[in-house]
């Protein structure tokens, strides 16, 4: 074997190995346009998504739309989805800024999502509850937010449950115009007042 071969032999097992190491929210320190959420996130949005089973089939495609607002440092996302077997589901966060970081809670949220901005892109982590059969299942997600442009937003999602990889999310969200969150149909909201609530 020769010296470039062999020193090829030696690297290759890292080059194979550098695709899969994990991305760091700093890598997008410098990127721009910056993601502020309550910019992007305030008014009314649309999103189209699909989810993936681990073997990379597409097993559901929803619709979701999306009213949000903000007020002293705490935001409410309202959602509302629609799935292409015609389920509905809603969800409200509460979100609350810290810096550059977040806090969300919903109420199929275990705990608290604890995320992190920099740059254009935010990363999520937390536990959802999901009904599968009658039974609920915990799902831990990595969720990664990018900014594309001021109005539109990629969501990239990685499921796992006990440490396995059980499927993916992608989502494109899209803030509405003023003259389509005008048009909008109204929904009922999912986000009920608490007392005490500043919003």
């Amino acid at each position: 074997m020769t010296h470039t071969a062999s020193l090829l032999a030696l690297a290759l097992p890292v080059l194979l190995m550098l695709p899969g190491c994990a991305s760091s929210i700093d890598d997008y320190r410098n990127e721009t346009p910056a993601l502020e959420l309550e910019q992007f996130f305030n008014g009314r949005l649309v999103a189209y998504g699909m989810v993936q089973n681990f073997s990379g089939k597409v097993t559901r495609r929803f619709r979701a739309d999306i009213n949000a607002q903000w007020q002293d440092g705490t935001g409410t996302l309202d959602e509302q989805f629609e799935f292409n077997d015609g389920e509905q589901q809603r969800r409200c966060w509460t979100l609350i800024r810290e810096g550059n970081r977040y806090r969300g809670s919903a109420a199929d949220i275990v705990g608290e999502a604890l995320g992190e901005v920099q740059g254009n892109a935010l990363n999520w982590r937390y536990t959802l509850q999901v009904p599968v059969n009658g039974r609920v299942w915990n799902i831990e997600l990595d969720d990664w937010l990018y900014l594309i442009d001021e109005n539109n937003l990629i969501n990239r999602t990685k499921m796992k449950k006990f440490g396995l990889p059980v499927g993916e999310l992608t989502l494109h969200i899209r803030k509405l115009t003023a003259s389509e969150a005008a048009l909008a149909d109204a929904v009922v909201s999912a986000c009920e007042p608490q007392e005490g609530s500043p919003l």
